[in-house]
């Protein structure tokens, strides 16, 4: 049993508080078209709150896989941007784990964030917690795009980016010739007509939408220290 398990499920316990009263806000910005500065330290403390979390794991598998390690030495849970840079590090952060539990070693390296894009989210939490900790709050931008989706009686639908997206004279969509002037179908008894603007915040240098990043960050960490209990 980990060591450190209660401070974990706590800090855990706490995110998912935290995340939902983020979305509540994260969701009014929206609205209000800006960011107020207390949403950003909201962001960053739940970002770090999981880190500590990854952390506190890390300690459970060096005290338990790598009793030769030294103390004071830093290190960290893994998180590491390809295997030849796994496989160099790991070793050193955490002396005969391959050898000790080679199941655990395996696990750690699936996760990681090149394996594929179910684990990419892993180093893209990775970089957020890094520039938060460096005193500056990733930047989130406010970002619009627009789809005119066209259902068709019968079944079907049709979507474009009207910002990409230009029609001329003579196009049909399903059946409907499209007005050049409102860049839609006219109107008919066959079709309705949605304008649907998606709305979101993404983090600066990654462009990755904020509140999916902490959705899947909880999720996934969530989910890495339930994996890892049953070797500690």
């Amino acid at each position: 049993m980990s060591n450190r398990i209660d401070s974990i499920n706590a800090l855990l316990e706490r995110s998912k508080q935290d995340l939902a009263s983020i979305e509540q806000e994260y969701n009014k910005s929206l609205h209000a078209k800006k960011i107020e500065p207390s949403l950003k330290i909201d962001v960053k403390n739940l970002c770090e709150n999981l880190r500590s979390v990854l952390d506190y794991l890390a300690r459970d598998i060096r005290d338990k896989f790598s009793p030769p390690a030294k103390s004071g030495e830093r290190f960290y849970f893994p998180i590491l941007p390809d295997s030849t840079q796994f496989n160099a590090q790991v070793p050193k952060w955490f002396p005969n784990l391959k050898a000790n539990c080679p199941d655990l070693y395996a696990y750690l390296e699936a996760v990681q964030p090149y394996q594929s894009d179910k684990t990419k989210w892993l180093g893209l939490f990775n970089t957020v917690n890094n520039e938060n900790k460096h005193g500056d709050l990733v930047e989130q931008t406010r970002s619009e795009t627009k789809q005119v989706k066209v259902n068709i009686q019968g079944g079907g639908s049709v979507a474009w980016n009207p910002d990409a997206v230009k029609f001329g004279s003579g196009v049909f969509i399903g059946g409907v010739p499209v007005d050049p002037r409102t860049q839609v179908p006219m109107p008919h008894p066959s079709q309705t007509i949605a304008v649907i603007t998606w709305v979101d915040f993404r983090f600066g240098g990654i462009d990755a939408s904020a509140l999916w990043l902490l959705k899947e960050s909880l999720a996934g960490i969530t989910k890495i220290v339930n994996d890892v209990q049953k070797w500690l």
